[in-house]
């Protein structure tokens, strides 16, 4: 069991001008001793949290003794999202941040520890874009920098979603229910459902079974999951940009001294491949260590945390050297 830790951060101000006079950074650590071994970050997904190796670890598969990020060998450290609900923490002004202060506080996060040099940092989604940020604040934080069904900028289809999400948390009688229901439509693809479901029916509730299979992950998230925590995460999806302060993001991740691995899935219907393929061929002219691997599945967006096989087959050249 890897308990819940906290680093408390003080004298915190956003972007925005926000001031907390402390805020607590709850995380995670898995496998060697944070002085012994190089560390890895892992930043997690939208409603994720810092539990990525545990039993209910989110990327068990894949972090874990023995296996493709081996805490035998590594250091993990996982933080999780202020706000996001942990131990209880919630905002109720979800504008004070950005992805940006996130990154600020991640970073901080990592000097509290006194960790100044990490082996890899990875994210998944929303993790992905936070790792642009660290990576743009902080060029020489990483030796490899592998954002997941990510991108450096919430682009207008993620505008339009976080904006027809917050629609949804204001208007709907059960937000967190319907809200999830929406987004797990963009989470997967048809092919997807279609494998999955074929139009069978469950006889017992008299609906089809993709329509039980949403009912069902809506009233989990809303089991586990607070209002306001949700409302904070889908603001910090829209906000993601590291142009925000007018650098052009060429520049930007040209000064990034990271080996960096772009993984995106061909059939993401949310963090779309072509994203990840303009920004490869906008940044190979000018940085050689810079690289494109696509995960094909059907299975959309979430298909980083079903196609373990896959994933270990980009990730293991990586780890296992």
């Amino acid at each position: 069991m890897n308990p819940i830790q906290s680093l408390s951060i003080k004298d915190v101000k956003t972007a925005t001008g926000a001031f907390h006079d402390k805020l607590n950074l709850f995380y995670q650590h898995f496998g060697q001793p944070l002085d012994k071994a190089p560390v890895v970050l892992i930043n997690h997904s939208l409603t994720g949290d810092a539990d990525v190796a545990g039993q209910k670890g989110w990327w068990k598969e894949l972090v874990g003794a023995e296996k493709t990020i081996d805490t035998n060998r590594y250091a993990v450290l996982a933080f999780n999202i202020p706000g996001n609900g942990v131990e209880g923490q919630t905002f109720s002004n979800p504008k004070d941040f950005h992805t940006g202060d996130i990154a600020l506080l991640f970073l901080k996060g990592l000097e509290l520890l006194g960790i100044s040099k990490i082996y890899a940092l990875i994210g998944g989604s929303i993790g992905g874009g936070i790792a642009w940020e660290m990576a743009v604040i902080a060029p020489q934080l990483t030796q490899y920098l592998i954002p997941i069904a990510a991108d450096w900028k919430a682009n207008d289809w993620i505008l339009a979603n976080t904006f027809l999400q917050n629609r949804i948390l204001e208007n709907s009688n059960n937000p967190l229910e319907d809200a999830r229901i929406h987004a797990m439509l963009t989470y997967r693809t048809p092919q997807s459902f279609n494998y999955r479901f074929g139009r069978t029916k469950n006889e017992e509730q008299g609906i089809y079974n993709i329509e039980s299979w949403l009912i069902h992950h809506g009233k989990k998230l809303a089991d586990r999951f607070q209002l306001e925590a949700y409302v904070l995460v889908n603001h910090l999806l829209a906000s993601i940009n590291i142009e925000r302060n007018g650098e052009k993001a060429i520049d930007l991740i040209r000064k990034i001294d990271a080996e960096i691995h772009l993984i995106a899935v061909d059939s993401d219907l949310f963090f779309a491949p072509f994203e990840d393929q303009k920004t490869y061929a906008m940044m190979k002219p000018e940085k050689e260590t810079i690289f494109y691997h696509e995960l094909k599945s059907i299975h959309g967006h979430d298909a980083f945390l079903i196609e373990d096989h896959l994933m270990e087959q980009i990730l293991n050249p990586l780890f296992k050297n």
